[in-house]
């Protein structure tokens, strides 16, 4: 199974590929089209790489008595909550709508499938991967049937338990190489300490041949950031034109000057992780010409003496002299030449520099 795997067209994740940031409409379009339409354009001038909905199809995602019970909730844009739902659901023409639109401003268009009837829709629309919502990951014949359709997948993991993700994962890997798991807390807002972000070392630990991902919906950016720092490579954060708005996402969204500053800093820190290789860098050289020190005479020394340890001492020395990380290994060794008292001890003057001496 790949560490790393093409999600969208063209862009992959995992390795060393930059993190996968998804903007989390959902639906915090309002049931409106254009307002979508606005979002979708904002995701990509922010940077986003993707802009996700949240598609249902409300008779099999619901029993009907869940339909008609009544919803007075402030957020409520009906008076049961199937008037609610059915008011920010879009059609399926509306969503192609969307995707024709996204595809013009040159932005990756997809959804979660709130049910296995969205599944086949969204299939149909040929989006380029599945997310599977947290609601959704333990649904076993839901998760078999969507990873058997071929697609990529993204697996939110909210509200689950361990051993409940090591079945997801056995589930979905029978049928789908291509597939990664976000660590996500189901809770809007979401508090730092409700976050867990240790949960991303657990799962690459847990799962070492899948990236892995954050889903958030904390207030700000920083959470977001660490994750990255941690490995996540896929981040996923709810987007917003207005916190105040009727809708429960809307407070534990970013607005897209969030969004834009988020995407910077998560570039900042994936140029900051660097190799993981320690060495002096180029951009240390000055530093180091400047200020780096040397093996220097405490006291005079003539030629073909052998050193020892009280006759060396480590300065920021002109000219450099033998590096201090080499001066045990200079002691027993001889000087070709004479050095005056707080000269530098260069390694031209050494015999056999570089060479183990004899005890």
């Amino acid at each position: 199974m790949p560490l790393k795997f093409e999600l969208c067209p063209g862009r992959m994740i995992g390795g060393n590929h930059p993190c996968f940031i998804i903007a989390e409409i959902g639906q915090n379009h309002q049931g409106d089209i254009e307002i979508a339409k606005k979002m979708i354009k904002l995701a990509k001038d922010s940077g986003a790489d993707c802009a996700k909905f949240q598609k249902s199809e409300l008779e099999f995602k619901f029993n009907k008595r869940a339909l008609e019970r009544p919803y007075t909730s402030k957020q409520s844009w009906g008076k049961t909550y199937g008037e609610h739902k059915r008011y920010l659901e879009f059609s399926h023409e509306q969503y192609k709508e969307l995707q024709k639109y996204a595809k013009e401003v040159d932005i990756f268009f997809t959804a979660s499938g709130m049910d296995e009837m969205a599944v086949e829709f969204l299939h149909e629309l040929e989006v380029p991967f599945f997310k599977v919502g947290s609601g959704d990951t333990n649904n076993f014949p839901y998760l078999e049937k969507t990873a058997k359709k071929g697609r990529p997948m993204v697996v939110s993991s909210g509200m689950q338990s361990m051993e409940t993700m090591r079945t997801v994962y056995q589930t979905v890997k029978k049928h789908n190489q291509n597939f990664c798991i976000l660590q996500c807390t189901s809770a809007y807002p979401l508090e730092a300490e409700d976050v867990n972000l240790r949960v991303i070392t657990e799962y690459q630990k847990e799962f070492p041949d899948i990236p892995i991902g954050y889903s958030g919906h904390e207030s700000g950016i920083s959470i977001s950031l660490a994750a990255v720092a941690l490995g996540a490579k896929v981040v996923e954060r709810h987007v917003t034109l207005d916190k105040t708005w009727k809708g429960s996402d809307h407070e534990a969204s970013l607005d897209f000057d969030e969004l834009a500053e988020l995407v910077r800093s998560i570039r900042t820190v994936e140029r900051a992780l660097g190799t993981g290789v320690k060495r002096m860098l180029p951009c240390e050289v000055p530093c180091h010409d400047k200020l780096g020190k040397s093996v220097v005479a405490k006291t005079a020394i003539p030629k073909d003496t052998k050193l020892t340890l009280d006759m060396m001492t480590v300065k920021v020395a002109e000219p450099k002299g033998a590096p201090p990380e080499d001066i045990f290994q200079l002691v027993g060794k001889k000087v070709i030449a004479d050095v005056e008292e707080d000269e530098s001890i260069t390694t031209e003057i050494i015999d056999n520099y570089g060479k183990k001496a004899k005890c």
